[in-house]
């Protein structure tokens, strides 16, 4: 951040440019930012650019960004996002419904693909999961997990 935006008071923020609207895609952006997931799940932060911008994303509601949505700016600019690959690990499951069953009675985020689920790592569950009969693999890739069923959707403007 330039000198004329850390004054120590505040202002800096206030300064900033915001995001003015969460779009489905990002073609034709001019920067990106690299999220993991709670990040693209606050309500408001400040984020840096891999440009080096940092800019205010300053929301009513807490955002549900996935990789490749736009950030439109308030100058009209576009920022895309991309998701942090991370370590997860990838279920296969003859009977994945059931599986499904048990990760969500345990409330643990995650991601379908299919036949196929992704969780964050966690040997705990993972323990559980081969008791199960499941087979897994641990692979790095961007994590999108379902919302759940009360979670906020944000509109696309």
């Amino acid at each position: 951040m330039d000198n004329q935006r850390n004054r120590g008071d505040g202002s800096e923020i206030r300064d900033m440019i915001r995001v003015a609207v969460i779009l489905p895609d990002a073609i034709g952006a001019a920067d990106t930012v690299i999220l993991d997931l709670e990040a693209r799940r606050k309500r408001r932060h400040v984020v840096e650019t891999v440009m080096g911008e940092c800019i205010l994303i300053d929301l009513s509601e807490a955002p549900n960004l996935r990789d490749g949505n736009g950030l439109q700016l308030e100058d009209g600019r576009l920022v895309e996002v991309r998701a942090v690959p991370e370590e997860l690990v990838e279920i296969a499951s003859g009977d994945p419904l059931r599986i499904a069953w048990h990760l969500g009675n345990r409330h643990v985020p995650t991601q379908i693909l299919g036949e196929r689920m992704r969780i964050r790592a966690d040997h705990v569950i993972e323990r559980m999961l081969r008791g199960l009969g499941c087979e897994l693999r641990n692979v790095t890739a961007p994590f999108e997990p379902e919302g759940g069923a009360y979670a906020h959707h944000h509109r696309h403007d």
